[in-house]
């Protein structure tokens, strides 16, 4: 075997397990982004979002939000604290907005501050 196959097959090999290792680390950020994007914290914070006042002066009527939601959401023995950051679409322009959001003894989400 020449030095020129040996080389290739290590390239092949080296190529596959980055490939491999992409694809999980993609998978678990896709995994993250999603189950934040879906919880009910994420759409209680869209909610009171197209309900503010202050925001529909500021960028008109919200049409949409962004793809992806960040931040963070902790619950511990029934209580829960979360910051989540939105991508706002308006009429007028976008902007990112940060929304926290608090629950106590397994109760609905509630805002707590934007």
């Amino acid at each position: 075997m020449s030095t020129k196959k040996i080389i290739l097959i290590i390239a092949g090999i080296l190529g596959v397990l980055a490939l491999v290792v992409a694809l999980f680390v993609g998978g678990i950020f896709w995994f993250v982004f999603h189950t934040i994007g879906s919880s009910e914290a994420a759409e209680k914070s869209r909610t009171y979002l197209r309900s503010n006042e202050i925001l529909k002066q500021d960028i008109g009527e919200v049409k949409d939000f962004g793809s992806f939601v960040t931040g963070n959401i902790n619950v511990s023995n029934g209580d829960g604290a979360a910051t989540l950051y939105l991508k706002v679409i308006g009429e007028k322009r976008e902007v990112n907005a940060r929304v926290d959001l608090s629950y106590r003894s397994n109760q609905n989400w509630r805002v707590t501050g934007a």
